[in-house]
């Protein structure tokens, strides 16, 4: 009887802890050029999140430098990057192996990056679907990006040209770990 009333509390606290997790973290996506699955409610619940959509051979792939800082300085303090490589705009190598090594050889990226998803268009990623929902915008280029606070809640989303270094975005990113 002890054992069976020991697993009903265990269920039960696990089903309510996957209820608590935000809508934008009820996924699970493959780490880049790899078959691990994260589950974003296991790995990220009560983190302040920014999502990025990316690409290899865009103007903007510098940002992997600035998105990398950001992590590193601000990973303690709650903050992770999540990036998305994304096609839709005809910038990535279909070879999610040379992503990967451009991200980690070129960048020295070592926020968790996915599989490469469509952010906008007919085929959208569900993440995706629900951040422009939530957000009441779509990426417009690569490294669009969406900051979502610790309760799961968009904060805002910065057009591609925000650099990383961009002192109001800073200020937002800083703000939302504050509460």
């Amino acid at each position: 009887m002890k054992k069976v009333l020991i697993a009903a509390l265990l269920f039960c606290s696990g089903a309510s802890q996957a209820a608590e997790c935000p809508d934008l973290l009820k996924f699970m996506k493959r780490k880049l050029n790899s078959q691990e699955t994260v589950n974003f409610c296991e790995a990220y619940q009560g983190k302040t999140v920014l999502f990025v959509n990316t690409a290899s051979k865009c103007g903007f792939t510098p940002q992997f430098e600035g998105l990398e800082k950001l992590y590193s300085d601000y990973q303690d303090k709650g903050l992770v990057v999540l990036g998305f490589p994304s096609n839709d705009f005809k910038q990535e190598f279909s070879d999610e192996s040379k992503t990967a090594e451009l991200c980690e050889l070129t960048y020295g990226v070592k926020f968790p990056m996915f599989e490469t998803i469509a952010v906008r268009g007919d085929d959208v990623d569900p993440l995706y679907r629900m951040l422009a929902k939530k957000s009441g915008t779509t990426p417009k280029w690569n490294f669009y990006k969406y900051l979502m606070d610790k309760d799961g809640n968009i904060v805002d989303s910065y057009a591609s040209n925000t650099k990383p270094t961009d002192k109001d975005f800073i200020a937002d990113i800083e703000k939302t770990l504050a509460h």
